[in-house]
């Protein structure tokens, strides 16, 4: 695959190799991953998700964006298999979705995180790690009973579980109870656990927030590595620099529907963008999401 260099060590994939044209609302992916129709969901008289046709490119990172109340996370768990919409219908690698819950999905490969972290207080980290694994034989009630059946597969899942924690540098919290872990720490953890399925497809609700700044720059990181280890990434996010840092491909959404889609570069320039996501703060804010940043984020002249 072609690609354009960005930064030094960052490269994403050009336009024509995700879309089949310009960036628009609904265009379609060469290669998508997921693909939804006409996904709708209302609460009460509210309509907060109308949707009406929306496709993930693969092995790309997208985000998906929006102001307060655009409809973004409502439209991430029906995606996820977390909320029923009231109509449509969408598909993960080909295969309908609509109808199988979550644990379902993350066995077809495509697993989620969410902005507030849930650990299991009472595990240990590594516990947890393992925990998040699928298809464990012992699991099997007929199993259990018997050791020699599942013991070989139990140390591949550790050793598994102890690669990731080093990965992410929770290698020396293996042993301690997941609720001594900061905020930061945790999104760690529950992305690390995710890892744990081997997914093919990762969604990641706003993975930074409430993250100390020390933690944030590993964070990104690490999604940028899903990428490059051949994972395709949705993500909601509300940091226009991080989107513009992380992003191959940019969804926005304003009052439940999609008004953009394209490369960040693109999009940012948008006037229905500029309009539903920046409002009465255009100026300052259209400086921040335009301007130029050195390596440590801090905003140039």
């Amino acid at each position: 695959m072609e690609t354009l260099e960005v930064e030094p060590t960052r490269t994403v994939a050009k336009t024509t190799d995700l879309a089949t044209g310009p960036g628009a609302p609904g265009v379609s992916k060469i290669d998508p991953i997921m693909v939804a129709d006409n996904i709708t969901r209302s609460f009460g008289g509210n309509k907060a998700v109308d949707v009406e046709h929306i496709e993930i490119p693969r092995h790309a990172i997208t985000a998906l964006i929006g102001p307060n109340g655009a409809g973004k996370t409502t439209l991430f768990n029906l995606l996820s298999g977390f909320d029923k919409p009231d109509t449509g219908e969408w598909s993960f690698n080909g295969r309908a979705l609509a109808g199988i819950p979550a644990f379902k999905s993350a066995r077809l490969g495509q697993v989620r995180t969410f902005q507030l972290t849930k650990v299991l207080a009472r595990l240990t980290v590594l516990e947890s790690m393992k925990l998040g694994a699928t298809g464990q034989r012992g699991e099997s009630m007929l199993a259990a009973v018997f050791p020699p059946l599942w013991r070989a597969q139990e140390r591949e899942i550790e050793e598994r579980a102890l690669a990731l924690l080093k990965k992410f540098k929770l290698h020396e919290k293996k042993d301690d109870y997941s609720a001594s872990l900061s905020g930061g720490q945790r999104k760690l953890l529950e992305m690390a656990r995710a890892l744990m399925t081997q997914p093919e497809f990762v969604l990641l609700d706003e993975p930074m927030a409430g993250v100390n700044p020390a933690l944030v720059q590993s964070l990104l990181d690490h999604v940028l590595d899903l990428k490059s280890e051949g994972m395709t990434v949705l993500f909601v996010e509300h940091d226009m620099h991080m989107v513009r840092h992380i992003a191959d491909w940019v969804v926005v959404m304003a009052e439940g529907r999609i008004v953009a889609e394209g490369p960040p570069q693109d999009v940012m320039k948008e006037p229905a963008v500029i309009d539903a996501y920046l409002g009465s703060h255009l100026d300052e804010d259209l400086g921040i999401i335009t301007g130029r940043y050195d390596e440590k984020g801090n905003r140039l002249p």
